[in-house]
């Protein structure tokens, strides 16, 4: 047997096996700590809402918001019902709490089913406390009326007790802005994040693996990036109907969130080597993508980690894409400008990386020169 077969048949030490085993359970426990640790601590605080009603009235909602820790609304007050929608479809607001004798819950489940669930909840208590408020009342005005007639006095009662024509308010549920017909849950949305940042990190590889040459890997970027916007638009929007929108308009924000994320990993790969692809994957996958807010609104992950998140392009790639097709009034050019710092960079450190490897490649002109011929040996 050679030496080379008989290395190759020698056993693992058994401290290596030990080893690979502990550090492969502590790569395991990194991945699911990023991905389980943001839904776990989100909990719903400083959600924008406004609220509108007579200053009694908003003062007590204030007063029971302000007793719970953290507070899950950071109240905002607006002068009318029409400002608040105007809010509301703008992203300003996540809803409203209009108090008065009609009262109403603005919501907008399209912005997020966990905002708008908490809003619901909050149009109960409204209706609970209402509810018992009158409940005391009648209780009060019986309860004179029979100590009246003990006593042998005529009942006093209120201005329009008993007439009949006085009416409980009901609180009213208003969602702004819904979800499609074809998600009504938001799921669809909510989940789409996920494959396209896999998306993303899939062309990037690919171009990486398989592309040779800065030139040619930045034309299959804008490539690539174009056709897979329309292709991820096609499926969500034609077909399942889960986006709303200009179809277009949803493709392009699509397509240049896919292409940031291929062109930070090709651009990294092209500076550090194969290296580079594992640093970005890590990068975009276990720090960008669990801090997103893609499923969830970035007030409700752990400060200031839902605000850093939309920094990163998955962050930026979710909040344009749910701007773009359900809030066209909304303001997205911080979405639009951190997408296209993304790609610029990427370009970048692609051209960089070319520029270095091509200077190694290269030889000095000391090793271009002839060498002296050597005597003949006689």
């Amino acid at each position: 047997m050679s030496d080379h077969s008989a290395a190759a048949a020698r056993p693992t030490k058994w401290g290596f096996a030990a080893l690979f085993g502990l550090v492969g359970a502590l790569v395991v426990g990194v991945i699911v700590t990023a991905f389980v640790w943001p839904a776990a601590t989100a909990q719903a605080q400083n959600l924008p809402v406004g609220i509108s009603g007579p200053d009694a009235a908003v003062s007590a909602v204030e007063d029971a918001l302000a007793e719970k820790d953290p507070s899950p609304f950071a109240l905002q007050t607006v002068d009318s019902r029409d400002d608040a929608v105007q809010a509301i479809k703008e992203r300003q607001l996540y809803g409203a709490i209009l108090l008065g004798d009609q009262p109403e819950v603005l919501i907008a489940s399209a912005a997020g089913a966990a905002p708008a669930a908490a809003l619901r909840a909050v149009a109960t208590q409204l209706q609970t406390q209402i509810d018992t408020t009158v409940q005391k009342a009648l209780k009060d005005q019986l309860t004179a009326i029979v100590q009246a007639l003990q006593s042998d006095q005529q009942p006093q009662l209120p201005p329009g007790a008993g007439s009949g024509s006085a009416e409980v308010p009901t609180v009213t549920v208003t969602d702004i802005v819904p979800l499609s017909p074809g998600d009504p849950t938001g799921a669809g949305l909510a989940a789409a994040s996920f494959p396209l940042v896999l998306g993303g990190m899939l062309g990037g590889i690919l171009l990486t693996l398989l592309v040779q040459g800065a030139v040619r890997r930045l034309i299959g970027l804008v490539v690539f990036g174009a056709a897979a916007g329309a292709v991820i638009v096609l499926v969500m929007q034609t077909w399942f109907g889960i986006l709303e929108g200009d179809w277009l308009l949803n493709a392009a924000a699509t397509g240049l969130g896919v292409t940031a994320t291929s062109a930070f990993i090709v651009g990294l790969a092209a500076l550090m080597g194969p290296p580079g692809i594992g640093v970005a994957a890590v990068i975009t996958m276990l720090i960008a993508n669990p801090i997103s807010g893609a499923a969830l609104p970035l007030q409700f992950l752990p400060a200031p980690w839902g605000e850093v998140g939309q920094w990163f392009a998955p962050g930026a790639a979710s909040m344009l894409l749910r701007s773009v097709s359900y809030f066209p009034e909304a303001s997205t050019a911080m979405q639009w400008l951190v997408l296209s710092g993304w790609v610029v960079l990427g370009v970048v450190l692609t051209v960089v990386g070319h520029q270095r490897t091509a200077a190694e490649i290269v030889p000095r002109p000391s090793e271009l020169e002839p060498r002296a011929a050597e005597p003949a040996v006689v």
